[in-house]
């Protein structure tokens, strides 16, 4: 597969649809902000075409050769099940993780905020501080290019204390042009206190001012997360399988 520009890309309609909660918000997300990578096995009249941002990929077309689908080692696949055999012989390991898809469809629960904390938005000044969450909450802001482009967005809001420090995030993770996807994260020492909850139960009038649906996507084995979304008000509209996968195969594999 070769990387494209977006000037490059072919009309999507037939490609990824559009409107859709879940998976679809990832290249409505890649078009609107700029984050994220195209991928085509040839610029004229491609057969394939993948998007990635944040490490997931949205992929459509018709796979040929394995050899096409080697960039996406890595990565987290949502793809046809006609591309099973290509992913398979492309790659060493080829896992299913089954998903939920929620929307916002009921009011949240009731949740004060604990004393000397405060729910805002997220401001560029606050990069230092998504900063300092450290690496295991890198991916909260990955979708967005890093901490600076997720403070800068106005679309993360944030449990903050009084010291500045931010204690639970919950941000759109992909803008789509019907849906947001929501994300959450909850520093380990001040999760159970429903941080994420006020999170989140500031962030979804914000999306439906603009306009949009909030929507959840999860693990069907992620119980927390879970619970949190039937909380704040989401409820399941359908399931489905993303495939993560490993490093590309050795030639004498695929060739085989």
């Amino acid at each position: 597969m070769i990387e494209l520009e977006p000037r490059q890309l072919p009309p999507l309609t037939r490609w990824f649809p559009a409107g859709a909660p879940g998976p679809a918000t990832i290249g409505e997300h890649a078009l609107t902000t700029g984050v994220g990578r195209w991928w085509a096995d040839r610029a004229d009249q491609p057969r394939i075409l993948a998007v990635s941002c944040a490490d997931h990929v949205l992929l459509r077309g018709f796979a040929d050769t394995p050899e096409d689908l080697a960039p996406l080692a890595g990565r987290r696949i949502d793809a046809p099940a006609r591309f099973l055999p290509a992913l398979g012989a492309a790659f060493d390991r080829l896992t299913p993780w089954e998903r939920m898809v929620w929307t916002l469809q009921a009011e949240a629960q009731p949740c004060p905020t604990p004393r000397g904390v405060t729910v805002r938005r997220l401001e560029p000044a606050d990069t230092d501080s998504l900063h300092a969450l450290g690496p295991d909450a890198a991916w909260i802001h990955a979708s967005w290019g890093g901490a600076a482009g997720l403070a800068a967005s106005g679309h993360g809001w944030g449990a903050v204390d009084r010291g500045g420090q931010v204690l639970a995030i919950a941000c759109t993770y992909f803008r789509g042009t019907r849906y947001e996807d929501v994300a959450v994260f909850t520093t380990p020492d001040h999760r159970r206190h429903r941080l994420a909850l006020a999170c989140v139960t500031a962030l979804a009038p914000d999306i439906t001012a603009r306009g949009h649906t909030p929507s959840w996507n999860c693990s069907v084995l992620n119980r927390a997360s879970r619970l949190l979304a039937w909380t704040a008000g989401f409820r399941l509209v359908r399931e489905y399988v993303h495939y993560t996968v490993g490093s590309p195969a050795r030639r004498s594999r695929i060739a085989a």
